[in-house]
């Protein structure tokens, strides 16, 4: 590119691999000659935010990313679409019909061996109209090509990825794309691109349903008046763009089915929702991760505006008290998905041991909690978990109780109440008011849809709740008067429910994380010897 030709918005690369964009071209008070004025990608690499001496040439997106530099030779203003393409998949026939030596590369250098045919490989692996998924990643595109080259070139692309370029306009994207008819994703992460003036055609776009635009700087109101001409679009990424708002002056909606926002600062969940439910009313998954979220609001919104979301990220977030988890099950009533990672909620010693049956309870429309499926067991077990952890720690009527925990009536429906303490004598020492009841019963077979049948009285043991099941099943073992050397798969064990039975069956969970308390019911069932 000519020094004549270079405009404000023009991208650049240095041969350190830097990329800048120039803002400024001119004068600087105090020196002589020309200058340009840019904005680096990196940050790291600037001087000042485009003033100097008091005196503003131009301004930076981000604080201090700016700096000033001479016009070069070196600066690489990049190439066009089809030069960066063929550069990358295209392999310069050797032009020999003979052997050909090769040195492996996992040998690094110690093995050679001789081919033959390699140009008609290379002939093969060349051929660009058969090219599903091309990756140009720093492959620093700055240009489309004469109409029609592309599509005579590489009509079948279905997937492209353009990140990190040099490429300044969605104008120079829509006459790349447009030549992709078969084009449904596109990655234009790490790019810098000027905002869109006037329209673009729809032909350009008109399968594209994923979109990337990741580290780009792009705000929600440059976004949406692009995304206005992709009417495929279901699948958009936003991530780490400093997005403080999603507000924008359009009123027209965008049908997607997922948005990922993740590394942003939108910590205002309600004014989140609002704008997303306004601009995407169809939306089913949603990432807001690392967004400094700390509170989920109350839902005073009928409908809720996230009633669509079935899939939601919330890790590395600032969550820390368990409400935020009730209102959330009011915002999504039909979240089947959910990522908590990281929050100080799930990651607090006080809070970390028992989050996850917690959260299992509070969520019923909830099939997967942090990338871990949730079994029709399990959540059975976090909810007598959650009910016994509120029959002893939150003390006064049903009507209190559902202040705090607002599951409390539907899951004591479900399962059944479970028995309150019983009030112990003040004296009694620490280890004493640990102690549980319970019953247990030798049972003669196992418990199933017919009626057990029993072989003896209920004995009596008193226990420490937090006993680990596999401790439990040595003293029943010992209680009962069994041989030591029966082994564990010998000796099944069941709490008995109002209706049914669950069976205790992970020697590392604690009693009282499978909801044994005082006064339970437990059935045991012995193998017999062969």
């Amino acid at each position: 590119m000519e020094q004549g030709q270079v405009t404000l918005g023009t991208r650049f690369r240095i041969p350190s691999g830097y990329l800048g964009t120039i803002r400024y071209v001119g004068g600087v008070t105090g020196t002589h000659g020309l200058w340009y004025g840019v904005e680096w990608d990196d940050p790291t690499r600037g001087k000042h935010d485009g003033t100097l001496d008091g005196k503003r040439y131009f301004d930076c997106r981000i604080p201090n990313a700016g700096s000033f530099i001479r016009p070069s030779a070196s600066l690489c203003f990049g190439y066009s679409f089809l030069t960066a393409l063929t550069t990358k998949y295209v392999e310069v026939e050797h032009g020999s019909t003979t052997l050909e030596k090769v040195i492996l590369g996992s040998s690094k250098g110690a093995i050679e061996v001789e081919a033959v045919g390699l140009d008609k490989i290379r002939r093969n692996l060349g051929a660009l109209e058969r090219l599903r998924e091309a990756s140009l990643d720093n492959e620093v595109v700055a240009t489309g090509d004469p109409a029609g080259k592309i599509f005579d070139t590489c009509p079948n692309i279905r997937g492209l990825d353009l990140s990190t370029s040099v490429l300044s306009t969605w104008q120079t994207i829509s006459n790349i794309t447009a030549e992709l008819p078969r084009l449904e994703r596109l990655a234009l992460n790490r790019n810098r691109l000027l905002p869109l003036e006037g329209k673009l055609p729809t032909s350009a776009f008109l399968c594209l349903g994923e979109l990337h635009l990741n580290s780009t700087l792009i705000t929600w109101e440059e976004f949406r008046r692009v995304a206005r001409f992709m009417t495929s679009l279901r699948s958009v990424e936003l991530g780490y763009n400093r997005l403080k708002l999603l507000t924008s002056q359009s009123s027209s909606t965008i049908p997607l089915l997922s948005l990922n926002l993740d590394g942003n600062l939108l910590d205002n969940w309600t004014e989140t929702s609002i704008s997303l439910s306004e601009c995407t009313p169809s939306l089913q998954r949603l990432i807001l991760s690392s967004n400094g979220i700390r509170t989920i609001p109350p839902l005073n919104l009928v409908p809720s505006p996230l009633q669509g979301i079935k899939n939601l990220a919330l890790s590395r977030n600032e969550l820390r008290e368990w409400r935020d988890i009730d209102t959330l099950s009011k915002w999504c009533p039909h979240l089947e998905s959910l990522s908590m990672t990281g929050n100080p909620l799930t990651e607090d010693v006080s809070h970390a041991r028992h989050a996850r049956q917690f959260i299992v309870a509070k969520m019923p429309s909830l099939l997967v909690l942090d990338s871990a499926a949730i079994s029709a067991r399990e959540r059975t077990d976090c909810e007598l978990f959650y009910l016994s952890f509120v029959s002893k720690n939150v003390p006064g009527s049903d009507e209190e109780k559902t202040q705090d925990h607002p599951q409390w009536v539907t899951l004591c429906s479900k399962h059944g109440r479970p028995a309150e303490l019983s009030v112990q004598n003040k004296n009694e020492d620490k280890l004493s008011k640990s102690m549980i009841a319970i019953v247990v019963q030798r049972c003669l077979t196992t418990p199933g849809t017919q009626p057990v049948d029993t072989t003896s009285s209920p004995i009596l043991l008193k226990v420490l709740s937090t006993m680990k099941m596999g401790i439990f099943r040595l003293k029943l073992i010992k209680s009962l008067k069994m041989p030591r050397r029966r082994n564990r798969e010998a000796v099944q064990v069941w709490l008995q429910m109002h209706d049914g039975y669950v069976s205790l069956d992970n020697d590392e969970h604690n009693l009282e994380w499978y909801g044994i308390e005082d006064g339970s019911q437990v059935l045991v069932y012995i193998q017999e010897e062969e």
